[in-house]
């Protein structure tokens, strides 16, 4: 089973990224190493949470944090 600083840690991965990366780049790009189950098993978890699109072409991050969307809220245009 994950714990919450392998989750924080290939969220935070993925957040800096800004780009589409498959399993194998994810892996080499961790500070740490992360067993390979571990990795799917929190994978599955931000998947499912919301956070990250999982693909045939890789993963990811779409999660929008509430700073992000005021800003964007901000930036548009009333109807």
């Amino acid at each position: 089973m994950p714990t919450l600083s392998t989750i924080l840690m290939v969220e935070d991965t993925l957040k800096k990224a800004n780009e589409l990366l498959t399993i194998a780049e994810l892996k080499r790009r961790l500070p740490k190493k992360v067993m390979h189950q571990t990795l799917i098993q929190t994978l599955d978890y931000l998947q499912v949470s919301g956070k990250i699109l999982i693909g045939t072409k890789g993963i990811l991050w779409i999660f929008a944090e509430k700073k992000e969307l005021d800003k964007l809220i901000r930036q548009g245009t009333e109807v």
